[in-house]
């Protein structure tokens, strides 16, 4: 049986669309504007890539989406979204923490560097969203808020960092030990991960999950 699965990504102000049959990306759309885009953009993307694949909303098997940490709204948009196709089509739900995204970008382009995997997405000021691997995918720190400092990094040299909290961060931190990947996020970053969850059907709740926010709206740590 063909395993259709449709991933969304709207933790940042990018947003992203994909679809993979048995874990191989088909094809995504991606779009990033001044604001977040994801109310207007999201629904019509995914009909759009839908079409273009020829594949209809009946023959999705699941959907996976961007559990966060990242945008208060846009994982909200997200979620909201995602919900709605699964009762509507009466399919599972997939999470996928944002993080385990940018872990993928670094294991496909920089798994043969030798270096640790940094991930951090922006939480405003000098603090991020932080999660730290080694080079084969394990995991260093959990995920956990962080005020980055000129000293932050050293324990994971050689590192490669990913994630939107690069520009400010490399501001801070120079070091020819450490590399800052520009690759951005995007939904197709889910579609191995996405698979192998649905193989051991490790699913959501549809009615009472939510997203990893870690801080509130109001910037407080939950």
């Amino acid at each position: 049986m063909s395993v259709f699965i449709l991933h969304l990504e709207t933790s940042t102000p990018i947003c992203s669309v994909a679809l993979s049959k048995n874990g191989q990306l088909l094809g995504h759309l991606d779009q990033i504007g001044d604001g977040f885009i994801h109310g207007e953009s999201l629904t019509l993307m995914i009909e759009a890539l839908l079409a273009e694949q020829e594949v209809t909303l009946s023959m999705l098997q699941a959907i996976s989406y961007s559990a966060g940490p990242g945008s208060y709204t846009g994982l909200r948009i997200g979620l909201s979204t995602a919900k709605g196709l699964c009762f509507a089509l009466q399919i599972p739900l997939i999470a996928i923490p944002t993080h385990q995204s940018l872990l993928q970008i670094g294991l496909e382009f920089h798994g043969s560097e030798n270096a640790n995997i940094v991930t951090m997405l922006d939480a405003r000021r000098m603090e991020v969203y932080f999660e730290a691997f080694d080079m084969r995918g394990a995991n260093l720190t959990p995920l956990c808020c962080q005020i980055m400092e000129a000293n932050t990094l050293d324990p994971y040299k050689p590192c490669v960092v990913i994630g939107d909290a690069n520009e400010k961060v490399s501001a801070l931190i120079q070091d020819a030990q450490i590399q800052y990947s520009n690759t951005p996020l995007s939904a197709k970053y889910q579609s191995k991960i996405a698979f192998e969850l649905f193989q051991v059907q490790q699913f959501e709740d549809t009615a009472y999950c939510s997203p990893i926010y870690l801080k509130g709206a109001n910037g407080v740590l939950l």
